[in-house]
């Protein structure tokens, strides 16, 4: 049986969505942002990665891979963050890193102070917690 054990976004630019997730918390290692292949991963414990492969990575292996278009995410990944608080205060380390705010943080009617915004190349990224 398989096991789901990695994410991966498609950037256009490895060493500003490096330094984007990193400024979230991401543990990237020292280095990765200079990848000769286009490509970087964090270990997100246990067993789970988050890879970035630059479009030109791609690419090399898949000719005809294009870009989705339509204004629209790619992907979405969420953060859970510790209290209320922190979600505000991560929307804005993650603007100040280059995000470009989708839904400023609110009090959600289902209990989550939340947050979206989206990545450097257009990703979605929620920020939530569960309210106090």
């Amino acid at each position: 049986m398989a096991q789901l054990n990695a994410i991966g976004l498609i950037v256009s630019d490895l060493a500003r969505a490096v330094r984007f997730y990193q400024a979230l918390g991401v543990p990237f290692a020292e280095g990765a942002e200079t990848s000769e292949h286009g490509h970087a991963e964090a270990d997100l414990g246990g067993g789970f990665r988050l890879l970035l492969d630059t479009e030109a990575g791609i690419r090399s292996f898949d000719p005809g891979w294009r870009a989705a278009t339509g204004g629209q995410p790619r992907a979405a990944v969420a953060f859970r963050c510790a209290d209320p608080a922190d979600v505000d205060r991560l929307y804005s380390v993650a603007l100040a890193a280059g995000g470009e705010a989708h839904k400023d943080p609110w009090d959600a009617f289902w209990g989550q102070r939340y947050a979206q915004l989206r990545d450097p190349d257009g990703n979605a990224v929620d920020l939530y917690a569960d309210s106090a």
